[in-house]
């Protein structure tokens, strides 16, 4: 069975100067995240002040029940991605491995219905470009609107992508008993990256999805 001080690296006294560490990295490539989804929000608040009226009429065509859905598939992940870590600290590894097989199933349930919404607006043509709604196209702002909609909402889906691939690791790890009440790094690391994923979609949901019911 792997011990904490079997996976402590040379250049740290203590398993807990090791988690420190790996959290104050983690903590500072996730700060790279907010500058990054920070930089589009910053967009998003010039053009819709540029064109309200056209960010009010796309937003009612984006399904807000299929939206709150999806928030609260997310939001409900996230807290078994926090037992998950607990049940890790308390030895359960089957728990433990459960819980974060239900989060990965989530999370895949999250892209499945995202999916479907663009099948929907694809059909709806409300995809930028040639076939673009010509009646939305007309006021100005909605197509720029879902640009950003599919842009922003896009990256996040690949993010959450991701997660799943660090959620399946993790169930492999966990499965093989590499992490004890000791040594759990690696997926309390992971729970703050799906942490993100989830606070960043409650920006993204009101700013596409509440527009036009604020």
């Amino acid at each position: 069975m792997n011990t904490a001080t079997e996976r402590l690296h040379e250049q740290f006294d203590t398993s807990r100067q090791q988690l420190k560490a790996s959290k104050l990295g983690m903590w500072t490539f996730l700060a790279t995240e907010v500058l990054l989804f920070g930089a589009l929000f910053c967009v998003y608040s010039f053009y819709r002040f540029q064109y309200p009226q056209g960010y009010a009429l796309g937003s009612k065509h984006t399904d807000v029940v299929l939206g709150t859905i999806e928030t609260i598939i997310l939001l409900t992940s996230s807290l078994t991605m926090a037992l998950a870590i607990r049940a890790i600290r308390l030895a359960q590894r089957r728990t433990s491995i459960a819980l974060l097989l239900t989060t990965a199933a989530f999370g895949v349930s999250f892209l499945a219905i995202h999916a479907t919404e663009y099948v929907h607006e694809w059909h709806e043509h409300l995809f930028p470009g040639h076939t673009f709604d010509a009646t939305l196209r007309a006021v100005s702002g909605t197509e720029m609107f879902f640009t950003l909609y599919y842009v922003m909402t896009g990256l996040h889906a690949l993010h959450v992508t991701i997660g799943l691939t660090v959620l399946l690791v993790l169930v492999e790890l966990t499965r093989r008993n590499r992490f004890s009440p000791t040594y759990f790094t690696p997926v309390e690391l992971g729970g703050l990256y799906w942490h993100l994923v989830d606070i960043v979609w409650i920006f993204l949901f009101p700013l596409f999805y509440l527009v036009s019911r604020t």
